[in-house]
């Protein structure tokens, strides 16, 4: 599904990232993890094209997302969400999909919010009723009336994940998606993002809670000081001996 090869990005003299490559298979669940500064973001960032390499490249079912814009990578099917959510406040829940599903669609967007009452589309029809299907899908439908403003922090992880499935990506980046959850709220994000990669949506991610990461991902990949120093399944990665000196300082710290 993505190819990355050998990217690199620096800032000055800094290597935010340096030469990593690495493969993303279709239908996966593939996960990135990293102490504090691994350069994590900054390579979703890169593969969103919220910044450009200083070299090296990525490519999305062949297709080298070179020199593209956010929103045009987002419609060949590579679609992300942030660490700190970026929601419109003052619109309904419901809204905030529907703005994400009519990047699908020929309609228009502001002529959606200013119609006549009564007076529906069969589009705009069609747009309501997924985006009320993607909100039963991350359990938000009884709330769809309400401000996006008004939800808890998980509610929001979990609308910003709604509107950006109305896009219909065939990739989907979710990045620190249970940052601020407790025990229960991450379970729930666990099989919600679970439910997207059966969806046939593949699924990059990068984390900070581990047992999240070694319960749901297929793959892994380990940056350190912008490195990749290890890749595999959960099990490979969390025995190999340079992602626990990274981790705990020195391979005795595991034992």
């Amino acid at each position: 599904m993505l190819e990355i090869r050998e990217l690199t990005k620096t800032f000055g003299g800094y290597h935010a990232v340096r030469d990593v490559s690495t493969t993303i298979r279709a239908g996966t669940i593939h996960a990135v993890i990293g102490p504090n500064g691994a350069g994590k973001t900054t390579l979703f960032n890169l593969v969103s094209g919220v910044l450009a390499p200083t070299s090296g490249s990525v490519l999305l079912e062949g297709q080298s997302l070179a020199g593209l814009r956010p929103d045009r990578i987002a419609r060949l099917g590579l679609v992300r969400t942030f660490q700190g959510v970026r929601l419109f406040g003052p619109m309904t829940v419901l809204e905030n999909v529907q703005t994400g599903r009519y990047m699908r669609t020929h309609g228009d967007l502001l002529a959606m919010f200013f119609r006549i009452p009564g007076r529906e589309s069969k589009q705009e029809t069609e747009t309501r009723e997924r985006a009320m299907q993607l909100l039963d899908m991350v359990g938000l439908a009884k709330q769809h009336d309400a401000l996006a403003s008004e939800l808890a922090l998980a509610d929001q992880r979990r609308l910003e994940i709604a509107r950006a499935l109305a896009t219909e990506p065939r990739m989907l980046l979710l990045d620190e998606p249970v940052a601020g959850m407790n025990p229960v709220e991450v379970n729930e994000a666990a099989a919600l993002i679970q439910r997207i990669r059966d969806s046939g949506v593949t699924v990059l991610l990068t984390e900070h809670h581990m047992s999240l990461v070694m319960k749901i991902s297929d793959r892994i990949t380990v940056l350190n000081y912008g490195e990749k120093i290890a890749e595999g399944t959960a099990r490979e990665v969390r025995e190999d001996p340079l992602v626990l000196q990274a981790y705990l300082g020195t391979e005795e710290g595991a034992h």
